[in-house]
């Protein structure tokens, strides 16, 4: 772990550390004036981001999706000191500020006695708003493991401390075990999924690969499923954290449907606050050659 190609690790880590015990609100200026430098950089992911949002936003101009795209830049800064946040700062902290909405909906659910599964999505707000579950109630998270061995480690480690367990994405045993013991279990299944049990299900009326075992995993448990939604609110006045009713009639008798019904869940709080969603992912890949390459780069004439 203190091998050489691990050093810019080590530092970045470090500077987090040192920025995290700062106001919040010296945070969210730093934060915004990162997002202010990265969007003016010639970076791949400034023009995925860019990409997606003409994807999923033709009716806009192209003027307002500028705008989204600053202000999402703006919103990845802010998302490095959340992460410090979440990680370094007490629970203390942590419920000043955040306020958690639905809470009744997870008691309701788990009153079933078969463990809720709250499905959440990949915006820039994901560490603070699994973060704001954890400091709340032993909720189980489950997260994508790194090839990282530092980041891995302490990701590890740190996730273990906060939350009831850190699961790791195929860690599907203990996933079911954590359900069947009626506990509650965080879950973000929405970024492009390419391996088994993946299908091409529509985001923002696009065909995008995606993962459906969310279906399987409710059947084989009986576990509730709920969507969850962190939101990063104007100015300093921190987030609010809604926890949705259980969807009724889930799972279907179609797994993709019922990955659909959970798109458009995401697709309505990502209209609500757009710049929020983690654009510089390439959510619009497929599963086979001849799917369109929407991230190509365009030749020069």
């Amino acid at each position: 772990m203190l091998h050489p190609r691990y050093w810019p690790t080590w530092i970045a880590l470090g500077i987090l550390r040192l920025f995290e015990p700062l106001p919040y609100p010296l945070l969210l200026w730093l934060g915004r004036r990162i997002g202010d430098l990265l969007v003016i950089l010639p970076l791949s992911f400034v023009r995925i981001a860019r990409r997606n949002l003409e994807l999923c936003f033709p009716e806009k101009s192209a003027e307002e999706r500028q705008r989204i795209l600053r202000e999402h830049f703006r919103s990845v800064g802010i998302g490095l000191f959340e992460t410090a946040i979440s990680w370094w700062s007490p629970d203390k902290r942590i419920l000043e500020l955040t306020q958690l909405e639905g809470e009744d909906h997870l008691q309701a659910a788990l009153a079933r006695g078969k463990g809720a599964l709250l499905l959440s999505a990949h915006f820039t707000t994901l560490e603070i708003g699994a973060r704001a579950l954890a400091a709340r109630l032993p909720t189980n998270i489950m997260y994508r493991p790194t090839s990282n061995l530092v980041l891995e480690t302490f990701l590890m480690r740190n996730r273990s401390r906060r939350a009831k367990r850190a699961i790791k994405r195929d860690d599907i045993r203990t996933l079911i075990s954590a359900l069947k013991a009626n506990e509650p279990v965080w879950y973000a299944p929405d970024q492009s999924y390419r391996k088994k049990g993946a299908e091409m299900v529509p985001f923002f009326g696009i065909a995008a690969a995606t993962n459906t075992a969310t279906s399987r995993l409710a059947r084989m448990t009986g576990a509730a499923v709920l969507p969850y939604f962190p939101e990063r609110l104007p100015g300093s006045q921190g987030y609010r954290m809604v926890i949705h009713p259980m969807l009724e009639d889930f799972p279907s008798d179609s797994a993709v449907a019922d990955a659909e019904r959970f798109n458009r869940a995401i697709e309505a709080q990502v209209r609500k606050v757009p710049a929020q969603y983690l654009w510089i992912h390439r959510r619009f890949k497929g599963l086979t050659a001849d799917y369109p390459d929407y991230y190509r780069r365009q030749q020069a004439p």
